[in-house]
């Protein structure tokens, strides 16, 4: 036995710099005890004007101090995990698991075709058996431009990928690769090559960009694959037959690469629609997939991704796999969050798309607490787990007995049968959308997924390599801005509000603390209340005449001054994700990298 065998796959690190946190979180609450102590030795006797607005600023401040203590609980231990993929290697490369990759799009004019075929391409290259990679891609807009292009990409993959592993790309989408490298001119043979394979990329990128602009699919395309034909019989995108093409058989002894080595296996998934059913959005396309996939490939792990969020780091599924497949506590796992990140933020971030402080320290909070929150893209799953079994103590992986269909099976029968998976009717009187696969009835699908498997014993991981492992494209303007954060308000509150709130749901399932740490988000939508309270009511008195706060002066002053003027500048600075010029003042005064999210929660609360 080698020395490294009985050696964990991953390691577990407290943050640094707590103490300073836990401190200045102390300092908070006294500071409140005095606020408090304030209001309620000066509330204005009855008939005294301002009665009720000072009463009602109180509660206001009761609010706030309730949703600054949730925050701190979160932020209160952070942990940060490391991967050892040289040991999971060593001891299990001959036995890796099949992954399946889940991609889903909804419409080709908000998400253009060509960037879900770069997002597609990326998780096909990954550093990774390519005989055990199998992605599906779930068009739920049904378009039969998108099909043309992953038609693109599966021909452009087999020169694409050897490609990738002979330079070790990174990142390995097309798109963004070619958009900041720098042609390798030292030597002449392989100078060419990069040049060949730039130009075969910018020649299927303008095929597709000329049919998506024309709108339909040319008489001479539409030849190429028995596939098109399947959009004779679509009447629309919200009415159509189950589509269902493997464009790529990893199984076949032909799908290989311009050097003779396997193809990852690709598939198309436009799930049938009908009007008279309801198709629950994003949830609905990942259960048809979850269901499709075990009848292809049926991988024991499943990692999911939107379409614009392309891979960023070949490595992630090594790194993911090293939680799942640890001897003493991979039997747990139940999935492993990777942290949202984005390429095309400003360098102000005027609308706070960045989502620094939800990653960077909330995160690993969450992880500290139980387990981090499932957020819908980035995230490797346990396919047992997410089809709604529950966590025995007792439970041991087998990895070997997860196998791959039948060889005998060809292509075209695999494709019959699998298509009733994704039927309409398939879900009628089962528990798919409750106990089973994604859940339904939920403007955030993901979040109450993630915590209804942690309800059932497993463990959730959160892991930020240094090198990001996904990166997508974020809300640009004010529109997009406030549209996606109503849903998550809306759909966190609709959670607390219901059945499923982490008192109820969570109560003796998941520890206190991590019930604590599931508020954070659900009462953003009732803390908006008293923020406007806070923000109109105060105004309106001084307009009056009517003061509702002090005659600053002693420590009070010393004590409010100071914290109200940090706290305001340093939220604008760090609230709106201006994360590298306040990183680097940071370091500068000698904060390391693994330091500064802890030195941010210090002056981020909220």
């Amino acid at each position: 036995m080698a020395k490294d065998d009985n050696l964990p796959l991953f390691e577990t690190k407290l943050a640094k710099g707590r103490i300073l946190f836990q401190f200045y979180s102390l300092l908070i609450f006294v500071g409140t005890c005095f606020i408090f102590a304030y209001r309620l030795s000066h509330i204005p006797a009855k008939g005294e004007p301002g009665r009720w607005a000072w009463i009602g600023l109180f509660f206001s401040e009761l609010w706030f101090c309730f949703y600054w203590f949730v925050t701190t609980v979160v932020r209160w231990n952070p942990i940060y995990r490391n991967t050892f993929k040289d040991r999971l290697s060593h001891r299990y490369e001959k036995a890796l698991p099949g992954i399946d990759i889940f991609v889903c799009t909804a419409d080709p004019v908000i998400e253009p075709p060509v960037m879900v075929i770069n997002t597609v391409l990326s998780v096909m290259a990954y550093d990774y058996p390519p005989e055990k990679l199998s992605v599906y891609l779930s068009d739920d807009g049904g378009s039969d431009l998108t099909f043309y292009a992953m038609l693109e990409a599966s021909r452009f993959s087999k020169i694409w990928l050897p490609f990738c592993k002979k330079f070790k790309l990174e990142p390995r989408s097309p798109e963004a690769y070619f958009r900041t490298a720098v042609e390798p001119l030292g030597e002449p043979v392989l100078a060419k090559e990069w040049s060949t394979v730039k130009m075969l990329y910018e020649d299927m990128k303008k095929r597709i960009e000329n049919t998506t602009k024309l709108g339909q699919i040319s008489e001479e395309i539409s030849k190429e694959h028995k596939g098109f034909n399947e959009w004779i019989l679509v009447a629309s995108r919200h009415d159509h037959q189950t589509i269902l093409q493997i464009l790529i058989d990893g199984r076949d002894s032909e799908a290989m690469d311009i050097q003779g080595q396997p193809l990852p296996t690709l598939v198309y998934l436009a799930r049938e629609k009908r009007t008279q059913y309801h198709h629950h959005f994003k949830a609905g396309a990942m259960n048809a997939l979850i269901r499709v996939s075990s009848g292809i490939s049926n991988s024991p792990i499943i990692l999911n991704v939107d379409c614009d969020m392309y891979s960023n780091n070949s490595k992630s599924v090594r790194d993911g796999l090293c939680f799942f497949m640890d001897e003493e506590k991979g039997n747990k796992v139940g999935f492993v969050q990777f942290p949202q990140a984005f390429e095309n933020i400003t360098k102000n971030d005027v609308y706070s798309s960045s989502l620094n402080v939800t990653m960077q320290m909330e995160m690993p909070g969450f992880d500290g607490n139980g387990g981090p929150c499932y957020i819908g893209t980035g995230c490797l799953h346990r396919r047992e787990a997410l089809s709604g079994k529950k966590y025995n103590k007792n439970f041991m992986e087998d990895w070997k007995r997860w196998s791959n269909r039948s060889v005998e099976e060809s292509t075209r029968v695999l494709e019959e049968t699998s298509k009733v998976l994704a039927s309409c009717n398939y879900e009628e009187n089962t528990q798919w959308g409750k106990e089973i696969g994604v859940k339904y009835d939920s403007a955030v699908e993901d979040v109450l997924t993630g915590l209804a498997i942690q309800c059932r014993g497993w463990r959730s991981i959160y892991f930020s390599p240094e090198r990001k492992g996904f990166l997508g494209v974020a809300p640009t303007t004010l529109l997009q801005s406030l549209v996606q954060h109503r849903r998550w308000s809306d759909g966190d509150f609709q959670i607390f509000a219901s059945r499923h709130c982490p008192f109820v749901l969570g109560y003796k399932n998941i520890p206190l603390k991590l019930q604590l740490s599931y508020c954070i988000y659900p009462l953003w939508a009732p803390t908006s209340l008293t923020t406007l309270y806070y923000v109109i009511v105060p105004s309106l008195c001084l307009l009056k005449g009517i003061s509702l706060f002090p005659q600053i002066h002693g420590f009070l002053h010393l004590y409010l001054s100071s914290f109200s003027t940090v706290h305001i500048a340093l939220e604008n600075v760090f609230g709106l994700g201006a994360h590298s010029r306040a990183g680097g003042m940071i370091k500068g005064c000698g904060y390391t990298e693994e330091q500064l999210p802890t030195f941010l929660a210090c002056w981020t609360i909220s």
